[in-house]
């Protein structure tokens, strides 16, 4: 496949463009693909998480995004991850055919790059779906708003927010060096804190999805914070 001698974006562009209309998405989905593979000359194969094994073990990752609806799902572009031990061995590089110009790059921007190609297209998510891998990253979220693309992202109880009633505000200026930025004030909370906080009656009891063994149940709280991690911005809310 490195030795390929066409280009396979106009097939990438041709699936998006005949499905995308067909499924009639309900969200687009960034995850990734995980390949397991034995030996070392595979390109950019390195032990890493593997989510088809389940388990850390050698394999090759690509960062992807799917047009999904209750009913279908389909890939509309990916990206192979390219680990940081790969960007430093130029000798298995070459070995392997892999070009300069691809080095090392984080998965949560490889995520907004499959994003981009598709945007290019005149495809547009109705919105963006995945993970607390992707959710907790600040600047993950941030390029998504920079889109101008909505999202729903799971995180992790510890991501720390501030209440959507909290205003930044900087100190009056001494009239010497910069300007005093804006910032929060207090501390931020844990989202697990701060849903507690609300009480047990505020939690609502939802069936989300029909499982093998019946019913899947959890009680569930919305609650509309504010991103901490990030230059504070009076309108950007989560919830």
């Amino acid at each position: 496949m490195n030795q390929s001698t066409w280009d396979p974006v106009p097939v990438r562009r041709r699936i998006a463009e005949r499905m995308v209309p067909r499924i009639g998405p309900d969200a687009w989905a960034i995850d990734y693909m995980s390949f397991p593979k034995d030996g070392k000359i595979s390109v950019a194969v390195a032990p890493q998480y593997c989510g088809a094994l389940g388990k850390q073990a050698n394999c090759q990752v690509a960062v992807s995004v799917h047009a999904v609806s209750d009913t279908a799902s389909c890939p509309l572009q990916w990206r192979l991850f390219v680990p940081q031990e790969w960007a430093d061995d130029p000798a298995r590089r070459r070995e392997t055919g892999v070009p300069e110009e691809f080095g090392h790059r984080e998965k949560w921007r490889l995520a907004l790059d499959v994003l981009d190609e598709p945007a290019s297209w005149g495809l547009v998510p109705p919105v963006v779906v995945a993970d607390a891998g992707y959710g907790q990253n600040a600047d993950f979220r941030d390029g998504l708003e920079r889109r101008s693309i909505g999202y729903v992202m799971a995180i992790r109880s510890d991501v720390t927010v501030h209440p959507h009633d909290a205003v930044p505000t900087a100190p009056p200026w001494s009239g010497n060096g910069r300007k005093p930025r804006p910032r929060y004030r207090d501390k931020p909370s844990p989202v697990a804190a701060l849903g507690a906080d609300q009480g047990r009656q505020a939690f609502t009891e939802v069936t989300w999805r029909e499982g093998s063994r019946g019913p899947m149940r959890s009680h569930l709280l919305s609650l509309r914070v504010r991103p901490a991690g990030v230059s504070p911005n009076p309108r950007a809310n989560a919830t």
